[in-house]
């Protein structure tokens, strides 16, 4: 496991890393030369008192993919933590067709991401997307919108597409918890009379707490990396552009390779500190228990 774990993960990490360091493009892979830190930071001196700052530390569109990935990841995250809860405490209540709606719950989860944005962005077209037909046959707008396309729309577009994919999968990971919860626990607080709301956020919400730690850490990871939903529902737009689109871009398109590696490099610095210092605040502990 380690030995495969080092060939698919480590050594193209390891990789990237040294790519950072060079002046690398899609061509001279192989030639690159070591150049150091030039494209995090770089300071050219044009000789007459005058100079310019280059490199990733200074391009705005990088901070610009930063705060539009933490915010997309901090917005979607939490509004799938709280759907995925209330979902999950509906399905695990008893009634009848309990199971066939667990299953129809999973099914946005299931579509693939591709596929699944590529429909939401026919559906929210402003030309002939049913969303717009919808809100103004409600007379909640009164002209088509470019949910994808405005600058005021565009983020929010892609996170609720995101929040109807990905909240299955919180509710999914959420009600394994409460199947782990002990039904006398719920016997004792009736016959005490307890009420619901009070058993809920002394009994059940502490009992279910690491597995909601666990689905939002998990689910923080993949938001913080997120690449094919926004590649496809909103394509050359700054307003969503996130890191993982921008490393993306000078890797393959603007043939920055460097600074592409550069940018991969900072990503998973980035993700690395916030699990680190999640699981540190959250004090979790995978080998067992919490």
């Amino acid at each position: 496991m380690i030995v495969v774990l080092a060939l698919v993960a480590g050594w193209p990490l390891l990789r990237t890393i040294w790519l950072s360091f060079t002046d690398a493009t899609l061509d001279t892979i192989g030639t690159a030369e070591f150049v150091g830190f030039r494209n995090y930071w770089e300071y050219v001196d044009y000789g007459d008192g005058t100079g310019e700052y280059f490199g990733l530390l200074h391009d705005p569109a990088w901070w610009g993919s930063v705060w539009n990935t933490v915010y997309y990841a901090s917005i979607s995250v939490v509004l799938e933590t709280i759907l995925g809860l209330v979902f999950a405490l509906v399905l695990n209540a008893e009634f009848k067709g309990r199971a066939l709606v667990r299953a129809a719950v999973l099914i946005p989860w299931a579509i693939p991401t591709v596929v699944s944005a590529k429909m939401w962005a026919w559906m929210l077209n402003d030309q002939f997307g049913i969303i717009n037909d919808m809100l103004m046959t409600l007379g909640i707008i009164s002209s088509p919108v470019a949910w994808t396309a405005n600058p005021d729309t565009a983020m929010w577009a892609v996170i609720m597409v995101d929040v109807w994919k990905t909240t299955p999968f919180m509710t999914l990971l959420i009600l394994a918890g409460l199947q782990m919860v002990p039904g006398d626990v719920y016997e004792a607080a009736k016959i005490d009379g307890i009420s619901p709301v009070k058993v809920f956020f002394k009994v059940t919400l502490p009992l279910i707490r690491p597995a909601i730690l666990v689905a939002v850490i998990f689910r923080a990871l993949d938001a913080l990396r997120v690449f094919d939903l926004i590649y496809v529902l909103t394509p050359n737009n700054s307003q969503t552009k996130t890191m993982s689109v921008y490393a993306q871009e000078n890797l393959f398109q603007f043939n920055q390779f460097a600074q592409g590696s550069a940018a991969s490099t900072f990503l998973f610095l980035i993700i690395a500190f916030i699990t680190l210092f999640y699981i540190k605040v959250a004090r979790l502990e995978f080998g067992g228990g919490k």
